[in-house]
Order: C-alpha cells, then structure tokens, then sequence
C-alpha cells in the first residue's frame, strides 16, 4: 500500500496528485492551498519514496496505477480527477486509458506518452541500485529547476501543517531525492523504461489538460505537445521559466492552470461567490450518495461553465434568471436567487424593475408572488445588515 495524505474538505470532489521520480507528497504544496479549499485531495509516495515502502510491486507503470487505485479504494473514491507530474502524469495517463470509468479529469504536467531510451532508464537503475541517488544529486537541480527560488510563493509548511525545516522547497525536494530507497527509485526507472503509450493515446477520453515547461530538459515540450496531439480535446499549455518541476518554478500558474481545468472547482468557486459560503456549506452538508451526482452536475454544468462564460457580467445573469424563475414559479430557487442578485451589486430598486418587467411578459399573478417572495428576502437581508 502507498503512503498518502488526505486534505480538504471530506465532502469535497476527490482528487489525487501523483509525484516526479525522486519527490514526494510536498512537491504539490504549492497547489496545495487553492485546491484543497474545494477538493478532497489525496497525495501519495510513490515506492521507495517519502514514507511508502520498498517493498510495493512497481515494476511497470501499470502497476503503479493499481498501487494508486488501492488507496484511492481505501478512501471510497470510486470516481476522482487526477493531476500528476512526470511518472506521476504517465500513471494519470495509464489510469484513463485501463480504467477510464473512474476518472473525470487529466492532468499531466512535464509529463510524456514515452520517456525516451529504455536503455537509459535501465543504466541509471543499475546506478542508483550499486551506488544509491547520491549520484544524482549534482545533475537534478538543473533538471528540475529553471530559477531561485523565490521566498514569497506559497510552497512551504505554513500552508499545509506539515513539519518545517525554513528552507525553499527546492531545497526539501533535493533531500526527498538524497532520502529515497535506491530499489524503489531503481524500480520506478524499469517501469518507466517499459512504458509506451504512443499508440493509445486517442483511448483517453477525459477532459485533459497538458503543462509542459518551456526548460524542461527531460521532458521539453515535443513531448507535451505529442500527448496533446494524439488525446481527443487535450489542452496544451507551455509555461516559461519552467523546467521539469513546473508546478515549482511556476507555481501561480501551474496553480491557475489547474483551477481553470478542473471545472468543480471553477464552479465550487463562483457558487459561493453568488450564492454566498453559508448557503453552499449547507448544500454540502445535506449531500448523500444519492444526491451527489446531482450536486457534481450543477457545480460542473451551471456554475463552472455557465455562469463563467464571458458574454455576460454577474449582475445581467442575475436579471436573467431571476425572470426565468418568475416565470416557472420557482418561488424557492427565486428567494436564493435574490439574494444571489444582491451580492452579485443589484440594488432592491433594480431587482424590483425586474419583476416589474416580468409582469408584462410573465403574468402578473407570477410577478405578485415573486414581489412577496423579494420584500421577504429584502427585509431579511436589511435586518443582517
């Protein structure tokens, strides 16, 4: 079994971020943050790596996807979006082509359907057996790293409560690479060595998201933009100033790359933003295994890519739907939505020129129960205030 951490809120879309050859679960922290605000985030070792043992089988990337799918069963996570760096995005990719019912979404940064020479990965295997990663220590920094790190990006402990040494993370995942078991990094180079998903690549057919950094001498972006070529709608972006740990080197972007992919946590976002943190914690709250796919769809389809879409400012979608529930009757929904228009900058004056309008198209008996629904909702709103 892997070693993995859990964050987030239990409730939240599960997703599982898988490692680079060489780190550990602190190479997401500085995603960490933004993504478990929405998310029920898993983060694991790979063998040999961070705190998972030696011992587990890995001799294939196959392998190491069904490593993963244990722990994301020990966890009830039947379906999950997944983002993974290098090994970590060449498991994703396995994952959705082996078992494509289980996940909802791809990502794979600095990551390739085919790392290069098999005979390469075995020779640095029979390295790292005889003489440990100590060897490669002098050559990763420029592999993994375009740039200094900078003090003021959110990639240390204080983010994610895990122990702090005040070092950069650049520093703390040299040492996870000085701390890996030898057999179980020399076992992850095998499999990489055996992994070929050039001709299965069109088999993907989740939402994908490709990240290649512009640096990145292990994988540079041909390899990213072969993955983004042969996947049905994949979406390529190139980041500068990124080598092989771009969500490192360029972790605001990598970050937003993500936030703008994952279409939950788009849609978790702009929820609360309009229905406001205490109408949605009680959402979630009252979800259950029967309703949790259709609280999956409003926060995918409505919120994450309706209410986003440019053609139209918050305050116009506001005018529109409130009409729309005017004319349904939808007395209920019309009452959050009131409150949804007033945060979204409606004054009660416009609001009301608003069920006026639907008056004339919509009926007046329809606009009559839509005032008293919006004077109630008013009053309550003036009252908090």
């Amino acid at each position: 079994m892997l070693h993995y951490r859990l964050d987030g809120p239990e409730q939240g879309q599960p997703l599982i971020l898988g490692p680079s050859l060489g780190t550990s679960t602190r190479l997401w922290q500085p995603q960490l943050q933004a993504l478990a605000r929405t998310f029920r985030v898993l983060r694991y070792d790979l063998p040999g790596h961070g705190d998972s043992p030696a011992d587990a089988k890995a001799s294939t990337i196959d392998d190491l996807a069904e490593l993963v799918l244990e722990a994301a069963a020990a966890e009830g996570m039947d379906g999950f979006h997944y983002a993974g760096v290098s090994i970590g995005g060449a498991i994703g990719a396995i994952l959705a082509v082996r078992h494509p019912g289980r996940l909802r979404s791809l990502t794979m940064i600095c990551s390739s359907a085919r790392f290069g020479d098999p005979r390469a990965w075995h020779e640095r295997a029979a390295l790292v057996r005889a003489q440990g990663t100590a060897p490669l220590l002098q050559t990763a920094p420029a592999r993994w790293f375009a740039q200094t790190p900078d003090p003021g990006i959110p990639n240390d402990a204080t983010l994610t409560g895990e122990p702090r040494n005040g070092r950069a993370l650049n520093d703390q995942l040299l040492d996870d690479l000085a701390t890996t078991d030898p057999a179980g990094y020399a076992a992850c180079c095998d499999a990489l060595g055996a992994y070929d998903l050039r001709g299965e690549l069109a088999a993907i057919t989740v939402p994908t998201l490709i990240v290649a950094g512009r640096e990145d001498p292990a994988t540079p972006p041909p390899h990213a933009r072969e993955l983004a070529d042969g996947i049905p709608g994949a979406t390529l972006v190139e980041l500068p100033a990124a080598a092989h740990l771009a969500n490192v080197d360029q972790p605001a972007r990598v970050t937003q790359a993500l936030l703008a992919h994952l279409p939950a946590a788009t849609g978790m976002r702009v929820r609360r933003e309009v229905l406001g943190d205490a109408h949605v914690d009680r959402a979630v709250a009252r979800t259950t295994d029967f309703t949790r796919d259709f609280q999956d769809f409003i926060t995918r389809y409505a919120w994450g890519e309706i209410w986003t879409r440019p053609g139209l400012d918050r305050r116009t979608r506001s005018c529109v739907t409130l009409t729309a529930l005017v004319a349904r009757g939808h007395l209920d929904e019309l009452a959050m939505h009131v409150r949804a228009a007033v945060r979204n900058g409606l004054t009660p004056d416009e609001i009301g020129e608003v069920l006026l309008q639907s008056a004339v198209y919509c009926g007046v008996p329809a606009a009559n129960a839509a005032f008293a629904v919006a004077q109630s909702v008013l009053a309550e709103l003036e009252q908090e205030a």
